[in-house]
């Protein structure tokens, strides 16, 4: 019986090596005549680990990380074929306390199947979905979306089912199902992961989205710098278009849908839902003031539903186990399950997918184990680069959109970066303000300018020119830009900025000036 041999094709596998392994192994398979294949599949989101290799034993699984093209050789030697021991051995994968505490529901084939395999897709659960959502009505879709509680899982924590329902009822000649895969947060690559891991579950939620609102072409605008995920998402629309799963009958039914990649070119406020749909149309990637909504007129002023590649990537796992299935996962007004992506200076960075209600002491000391440096940690910035900074006093803040907001925090995408306590808080508010800059779009004042004023007061505080004068002055312009801005780049600024000066004042102090010798 051919072994298979697991060796992932992610990009964050990539960077670390796992092309030279994936040639090392093949190299060794062949020189030594044994009966074994490499299936390249998505990464497990154990980026310490990585390159991962797994071997598919009659016990399950066995996982060897991290593997170095140099290593191949002393782990066939060793057994690899039959799981053998060796010092890179980590013992059956599914039993590593980092995946074994997880809940994958949107995870769930993620590094476990073949990305482009429509057959592995489907023998891990995949398509169920979809194959009930053709049967059904389209408001009972909505309802059933609804019902299981999905909120937004790019930032804003919008209720998914309240946005599908305002496209179903809306007029349109043509309604458009928008993926916004546009991930330029720091610290975040669930997106990437999923498109890069299991694509076929983005297309099944895609469709089924297109169903539930009537809309028949769908587009998933990503970013240039995700060559990876660019090519298999292609690649998979097309295995799924040949098997009739996109199309003009959706798995055989009356049901029309299909999709295509979309690349940005780089600018961060594309993330904005009104400036992607610039940058699709082919304008410039301007904010859109509001109304219309894009549920109204959104891409060519049609209807539109916008998703982020998570809560697209949910809805499969919802029609296949039901609403109340979902829902039971989470806390409060957040439901199922989210994705928390561990950056920075961490010792176990990865992806860990949970329900909501962990705390964010727990996610950084027991789950990310610490910072990397050995160092206490000082901050941990929650949502990206326009995301708050958390001291440690705050670390039994549950994951959760309300207990976040509630503290002046915002979950955003779920990515949070730890930083030790040699991070200076001054310059780190200094680079929201410059980061704002430099992404505007340029087309409201308070962001536009606040943002250029925002790091020239920063700098003066640093040089100690009237400090108390200045810090009054940020925070005067933190709070023009949060109720000013026309959306969430300029508004959410203020968040990172903010924090920063209330929760380490002594960051944003002058340096005690130093007497010289007489």
């Amino acid at each position: 019986m051919t072994v298979k041999i697991y060796i992932p094709r992610d990009a964050a596998a990539v960077a670390l090596g796992a092309e030279k392994v994936a040639t090392a192994m093949a190299e060794a398979i062949a020189a030594r005549g044994l009966d074994a294949t490499i299936v390249r599949n998505g990464s497990r989101g154990m980026h310490w680990l990585e390159p991962l290799v797994e071997v598919e034993t009659a016990e399950g699984r066995v996982a060897y990380g991290p593997v170095k093209a140099r290593d191949v050789a002393a782990l066939l030697d060793a057994g690899l074929l039959t799981g053998g021991a060796h010092p890179l051995c980590l013992g059956k994968t599914e039993d590593i306390p980092f995946l074994k505490r997880q809940t994958r529901l949107t995870f769930a084939r993620c590094g476990i199947t073949d990305p482009l395999s429509l057959d592995d897709y489907r023998a891990h659960g995949g398509l169920r979905g979809l194959e009930k959502a053709v049967a059904m009505q389209p408001a009972a879709i909505v309802a059933e979306v609804t019902e299981s509680g999905l909120r937004g899982r790019g930032g804003a924590g919008f209720p998914t089912g309240i946005k599908w329902k305002t496209v179903l009822e809306a007029q349109g000649e043509r309604k458009y199902i928008v993926c916004n895969a546009d991930e330029g947060d720091s610290g975040t690559f669930a997106d990437r992961m999923i498109m890069e891991g299991d694509p076929f579950v983005l297309i099944e939620g895609m469709a089924i989205a297109g169903i539930a609102t009537g809309a028949t072409k769908g587009y998933v605008y990503t970013r240039s710098e995700y060559p990876h995920a660019i090519a298999v998402m292609t690649a998979a629309i097309g295995i799924a278009r040949a098997a009739g799963v996109l199309g003009s009958s959706v798995l055989g039914s009356a049901h029309a849908f299909d999709m295509e990649v979309r690349t940005g070119a780089g600018a961060y406020v594309c993330g904005e839902e009104t400036s992607l749909l610039n940058s699709l149309e082919g304008k410039r990637g301007l904010v859109r003031a509001k109304p219309p909504l894009p549920a109204h007129k959104g891409l060519f002023d049609c209807p539109t539903v916008i998703n982020n590649v998570i809560s697209l990537a949910s809805v499969p796992v919802i029609l296949d186990k039901g609403a109340a299935y979902y829902r039971d996962f989470g806390m409060g007004r957040s439901r199922g399950t989210i994705p928390i992506q561990i950056a920075g200076n961490v010792k176990h960075g990865g992806l860990f997918e949970i329900g909501f209600g962990l705390t964010l002491g727990e996610l950084v000391d027991e789950i990310g184990g610490g910072t990397a440096s050995g160092r206490p940690v000082k901050a941990v910035q929650v949502g990206g680069p326009l995301g708050a900074y958390f001291p440690r006093a705050l670390f039994d803040t549950p994951f959760d959109y309300e207990a976040f907001a509630a503290k002046d925090g915002l979950i955003g995408h779920a990515g949070i970066v730890v930083f030790d306590d040699t991070a200076d808080m001054l310059k780190q508010a200094r680079f929201a303000m410059e980061f704002c800059a430099v992404e505007s779009c340029g087309k409201c004042t308070p962001c536009r300018i606040g943002s250029t004023r925002g790091v020239e007061v920063a700098d003066k505080i640093a040089a100690g020119i009237e400090p108390e004068k200045n810090r009054e002055l940020l925070a005067d312009l933190c709070n023009t830009m949060k109720f000013g801005s026309l959306c969430a780049l300029g508004g959410f600024t203020p968040y990172p900025v903010m924090s920063a000066m209330t929760h380490f004042p002594e960051d944003f102090e002058p340096a005690p000036r130093v007497e010289a010798a007489e």
